[in-house]
């Protein structure tokens, strides 16, 4: 059983899972196979109604999609409800604005008329994480589906029942059978999709390691991918800056979803004339936060996933001690059940220190001091990851300069909200690449046809 719902708040399981066999996952891809030679010739109105009654069924049960993802990974119920209806907006969004998105485009060669037309490619399939149950789901639902393919994929095993309360979303809605297949499968039946002549595109959001195999695979096969990894997101303060609209932001940024967000603040370059006053105000913020049930609205701090996900992170502090880093507050476990860690500060981590370019994916800050501007950009540039960041300035020009010197494919002046349907999500490097929402999330799975018509000679 690999696909177990156990709460991290109190450690207990709540139901297993058993993968599907060999003979249901054939059947399911053959499914869905028929099922795009259906869905391809569909009118974007008609794809429209499934897909907004999708979002209308999310937006109505809020509560009810909201809680197995706090029992599942402990994310808190008020920020559950939060990625329910952002999730429903996503959907909205796709099925109000694919048309527009994906219409022909007309070009202007020298001698007759031509224009690019778009079309779906087929079955593509997904491979979703735990830490945003709905929203990565959605945000690969909402365009793709719009756009004309189908889709298959396989969810983190520690959220089974969020997998399948959003497959029922899709026959609620009243889907065709095989339009969105939720996956029970095993890592070398995932591989063997990947292989399938009958997929056409991979998408993955997850870790490096994960984006390297199955990237590699997809391009074995000479599929089209995207991949977003994580990152390392630098949180750059200037000495201008609004010091209680930034420590806000910064604890928001680095809690939120217990810090296991991918676009999270996690390092923290600070100018060294605001420095102290920024750490002072940013400590006090942090341990005024109180771990507890995630389903009271009064808690301020969940559970990390899972029992090793707590463990890996308390390894990799240890770890960035050993190697010179200094624990200025929290590092440790809570002592009550459950996974809940404290939220930590690290200071003085070094080049040589492997934490200087690895991602905490939890309650973890590092905290860096700098010269100035330019050395705040210099450090923030150099990670190997390059997904989002931010800038804190009372100077917004100063801000779009420095977001425009900072390696990444997204970057906030004085806040770090990408929840927006419109706003395109996605990285460079060890990042990833490809994007996810706005228009250019639903181009990625599409074919870009040419089509010309010109009263030429033909060449003698």
């Amino acid at each position: 059983m690999s696909y177990q719902s156990l709460n991290p708040a109190t450690g207990k399981v709540l139901k297993s899972f058993a993968e599907i066999s060999d003979a249901d996952f054939e059947k399911k891809i053959a499914t869905a196979s028929a099922c795009y030679e259906v869905w391809r010739k569909k009118s974007y109105a008609e794809r429209a109604v499934i897909v907004a009654k999708a979002a209308a069924i999310m937006k109505e049960k809020v509560d009810e999609f909201a809680k197995p993802m706090t029992l599942e990974m402990g994310k808190r119920i008020s920020e559950a409800r939060g990625e329910v209806e952002f999730s429903s907006s996503i959907l909205a969004y796709y099925a109000k604005n694919a048309e527009k998105f994906l219409a022909p485009v007309k070009l202007h060669p020298q001698v007759g008329e031509a224009h690019m037309e778009s079309s779906p490619i087929g079955v593509i399939f997904g491979v979703e994480p735990w830490n945003f149950p709905y929203y990565q789901l959605a945000r690969v639902a909402g365009p793709h589906l719009m756009a004309g393919n189908v889709l298959m994929v396989k969810h983190a095993s520690c959220v089974p029942q969020c997998a399948i309360a959003f497959e029922k979303l899709w026959i609620d809605a009243g889907a065709p059978a095989g339009l969105y297949t939720n996956l029970l499968i095993s890592h070398e039946q995932s591989d063997r999709i990947i292989d399938d002549p009958r997929i056409k595109g991979v998408a993955l959001t997850g870790s490096v390691a994960a984006g390297r195999s199955l990237a590699a695979r997809a391009g074995k096969n000479l599929k089209v991918s995207s991949m977003e990894l994580g990152g390392s997101d630098a949180f750059i303060v200037l000495e201008d800056a609004d010091l209680e609209h930034t420590v806000k932001w910064a604890v928001w940024g680095r809690m939120y979803n217990a810090g296991q967000t991918c676009c999270a603040a996690k390092r923290f370059i600070v100018v060294e004339e605001l420095a102290d006053k920024f750490l002072e105000k940013f400590s006090a913020a942090l341990q005024a936060l109180k771990p507890g049930d995630p389903m009271d609205e009064k808690t301020t701090l969940g559970p990390l996933s899972t029992e090793s996900a707590l463990v890996d992170l308390l390894k990799q502090v240890d770890g960035a001690v050993a190697k010179g880093a200094k624990v200025l507050m929290g590092g440790k476990r809570y002592d009550r059940p459950g996974s809940f860690m404290e939220p930590t500060i690290l200071t003085d981590v070094k080049k040589d220190n492997p934490a200087f370019r690895d991602e905490f994916f939890g309650p973890v800050a590092m905290f860096f001091r700098v010269k100035d501007e330019d050395a705040a950009i210099a450090l923030a540039n150099d990670s190997d990851f390059g997904l989002g960041g931010s800038v804190f300035t009372k100077d917004i020009a100063r801000g779009k300069r420095v977001a425009s010197r900072v390696e990444t494919g997204m970057m906030f002046i004085n806040n770090i909200s990408w929840s927006d349907a419109e706003l395109p999500f996605g990285g460079i490097k060890d990042s990833g690449y490809g994007r996810e929402l706005g228009n250019m999330g639903i181009q990625e799975f599409v074919n870009k046809k040419l089509v010309r018509t010109a009263h030429l000679e033909a060449p003698v």
